[in-house]
């Protein structure tokens, strides 16, 4: 299976879904990670075209950590727009994958890069497997299945699935410990922890779906992509209640 997660900013995708992520990896899945912009506006003590190649780098590193391989699209930070030229730069990013499944920002999220690059990638799907609108990639043949992924500190999101990412939650905050350059600025600007912030939400997701950790998504239903089964994967089967079994000397979950 290939699996596309096309996120806004250079840490979006391991914040929302890098345990996710990093377990169809494991699982021995093909996953692509796009992101949209070059996060260039992100610090105010480092230059906007040195930050984006910081940015890149440390993007470039996460996915290595995650198992994905790493789409850089390279639009300016805090400036994306849903333009026709942009929808068709998403179809092709889409075409070359050919994905089974994209995971992305909903339409509820707190910043308009996020927003809009969620609506330019439900934007492009349709056309994507249109053989008469010519691109530079070839038109698929399917319409694909879309996921969107939690939002930042799970404000304002009502997860429909779920996907234990127990096993990966290290994967998870390993990856996104790479983002050095925004872990700092968080920290110095808004007192926030981001390695604590995804510990944190991954609790209390996974104390809703019965697990240690989790990652929340919403499937999005539409005409021509619905499935009768479930893509997103498995990920552990042991409860909260056997994992503490376990720390208390009972043996493996």
């Amino acid at each position: 299976m290939r699996v596309l997660a096309i996120g806004a900013h250079p840490d979006d995708i391991e914040l929302q879904c890098g345990g996710t992520l990093a377990l169809y990896a494991k699982q021995g899945d093909e996953v692509y990670a796009a992101v949209a912009t070059n996060g260039d506006m992100g610090n105010y003590d480092v230059e906007p075209e040195r930050l984006a190649a910081i940015r890149e780098a440390e993007f470039r590193e996460a996915c290595a950590v995650m198992g994905a391989a790493p789409i850089w699209m390279g639009y300016p930070d805090e400036r994306l727009v849903p333009t026709l030229e942009h929808r068709l730069a998403f179809v092709d990013v889409i075409r070359r994958v050919d994905p089974d499944l994209v995971i992305t920002h909903g339409p509820n999220d707190y910043h308009p890069d996020h927003r809009y690059t969620g609506q330019l990638v439900w934007d492009a799907l349709p056309l994507a497997g249109v053989a008469s609108l010519k691109t530079a990639v070839p038109a698929t043949s399917r319409q694909v299945t879309l996921y969107y992924m939690d939002n930042t500190g799970g404000v304002g999101f009502q997860p429909t699935e779920f996907v234990d990412i127990t096993d990966t939650i290290e994967k998870k905050k390993e990856a996104l410990g790479r983002h050095l350059s925004q872990v700092r600025i968080f920290r110095q600007l808004m007192d926030v922890d981001l390695l604590d912030l995804v510990e944190t939400v991954g609790k209390f997701r996974g104390y809703q779906a019965g697990c240690r950790y989790a990652e929340g998504f919403v499937k999005v239903e539409a005409w021509y992509r619905g499935l009768s089964r479930r893509l997103l994967p498995e990920g552990g089967r042991a409860s909260l209640f056997e994992y503490k079994a376990a720390e208390d000397g009972g043996g493996e979950p």
